[in-house]
């Protein structure tokens, strides 16, 4: 995949932690990508393509960082559990 590079400052004192420039750049990659996703500017699918992970993997990391995959409205959750309580049960 292409890229392009960027000058960013980040502060000395991270670099305390023990993260390496790797970490950072993979850090800010991620971010970007979450941040991306999370303002709906992105679908999962591309989200996990820019990754170079499977999307199970980028559901995961939603997961993980406690993100929401679904973002339904207070409206649409409702609509959402009326339907399942109107689902016919099946009887066997």
């Amino acid at each position: 995949m292409n890229s392009l590079a960027f000058d960013i400052k980040i502060p000395t004192a991270i670099t305390q932690f023990g993260i390496s420039k790797e970490d950072i750049q993979n850090h800010v990659e991620e971010w970007l990508v979450l941040s991306l996703f999370t303002q709906e500017r992105i679908s999962s699918g591309k989200a996990a393509q820019l990754l170079n992970i499977s999307r199970i993997e980028f559901l995961k990391r939603l997961h993980r960082y406690h993100i929401n995959y679904f973002n339904y409205t207070d409206e649409e959750l409702a609509e959402e559990f009326d339907a399942v309580k109107n689902l016919p049960l099946n009887t066997l």
